[in-house]
């Protein structure tokens, strides 16, 4: 496994932990059709952080354990941060994590 694989991996427990810190970990699946979404970030079906959970970490999660071809470029971040603004939680963890992750997929 690749370096950075590792370091997308360890990410993503990191991603976790700071949402299950912040209860924005579901203990609910959305519906199949909810998670069948074809838009970005399944704004049309899907809440941000159930987008995360649901989505964006098991298929990141898929891409590791196969080793297969991460994206070479990552812009979640900015997406997460005008998600949280309007709200009352602050998760300036989950952001961080996020833009950990950018900067990492996005440097050749």
């Amino acid at each position: 496994m690749s370096e950075k694989h590792i370091a997308v991996a360890n990410i993503l427990m990191d991603l976790e932990a700071a949402m299950r810190d912040l209860n924005l970990w579901h203990q609910e699946v959305p519906p199949p059709q909810a998670l069948a979404s074809d838009q970005p970030f399944a704004i049309d079906t899907l809440t941000f952080t159930q987008w995360l959970q649901f989505l964006f970490i098991p298929k990141m999660y898929q891409l590791v354990e196969q080793r297969a071809a991460l994206p070479e470029a990552c812009a979640i971040a900015p997406m997460a941060h005008e998600y949280f603004r309007p709200q009352v939680i602050v998760a300036d963890t989950v952001v961080a994590e996020l833009a950990r992750l950018d900067r990492l997929l996005s440097t050749p």
